[in-house]
């Protein structure tokens, strides 16, 4: 849209925020080049709503691809420049884009699931805005579905802790872990336990913390992007370092046990 963006996601094992976080990094990294600027791009946090994908996947996808329509902006969703409604229809290719589940949803024959879905879309072109997707008028703002959904999705909620542990807590469990100090922990000597440290450090921000790399970087006195490229490395070396795996266990116990200690 003009100055915001609506993505469907279907999330697995890794966790939402990382996914966003990530995109968002990217993104501001693109533009600030692109156009040669410094700075935030983003006004602020995301705003997500989970759908029951049993009931709403497709009405949720028609809904995405008609807001351009909505909004005055084109008469036809394919016409949109921005629109990834083109590649459901074969019309274009979209290398990070997959269509195979939603399409799968109308028929087993390509070219007849585009078909179905491109009629499917079409037959809401005049429908309104629904506050659901917005997170409006539901029994809770983050959840659309049915009150059992609901119920599923709180229930599992209300088995986590009830507040994310920050960036705080995860340079403290690294410290702990690792018997560094914070001029070690900082040093910008290549140090291979420090730096496995401040990898881990930066893994556990994005993984299990509700704090930002950037509020890592500035305890650490490193950039961002090199964070970036430090969670990266642990990730590869984690498929074939099982010591590194257990001391990811480790620092996810000990820090989500500084969250709930009374």
């Amino acid at each position: 849209m003009t100055n915001h963006v609506h993505l469907q996601f279907q999330v697995g094992d890794i966790p939402l925020s990382r996914i966003m976080q990530n995109i968002a990094l990217r993104y501001t990294q693109w533009f600030n080049w692109r156009h040669k600027k410094s700075g935030h791009v983003f006004q602020g946090r995301y705003k997500a709503v989970m759908v029951d994908a049993d009931e709403y996947l497709l009405e949720l996808a028609a809904y995405i691809h008609l807001n351009p329509v909505r909004a005055g902006m084109t008469d036809q969703p394919e016409n949109h420049r921005w629109s990834s409604h083109r590649a459901y229809l074969g019309k274009e290719n979209l290398s990070w884009l997959e269509t195979g589940f939603i399409l799968s949803q109308f028929s087993t024959d390509e070219k007849n699931a585009r078909t179905q879905f491109a009629r499917f879309v079409g037959g809401r072109v005049n429908e309104g805005r629904r506050d659901e997707f917005h997170g409006v008028k539901t029994q809770d703002s983050r959840i659309f579905g049915d009150d059992r959904f609901v119920d599923i999705v709180l229930a599992e909620a209300e088995s986590l802790p009830e507040r994310k542990p920050d960036v705080h807590a995860v340079v403290a469990a690294v410290k702990t872990i690792y018997g560094l100090s914070d001029e070690l922990l900082r040093s910008r000597g290549r140090e291979r336990k420090s730096c496995e440290a401040r990898g881990l450090a930066a893994w556990a921000t994005l993984e299990i913390s509700s704090g930002k790399l950037t509020e890592l970087a500035k305890l650490l006195g490193r950039d961002s992007s090199t964070l970036t490229c430090a969670v990266r490395r642990m990730e590869k070396r984690r498929e074939k370092d099982s010591s590194l795996v257990d001391k990811m266990e480790r620092l996810r116990r000990e820090i989500l046990n500084q969250v709930i200690k009374p």
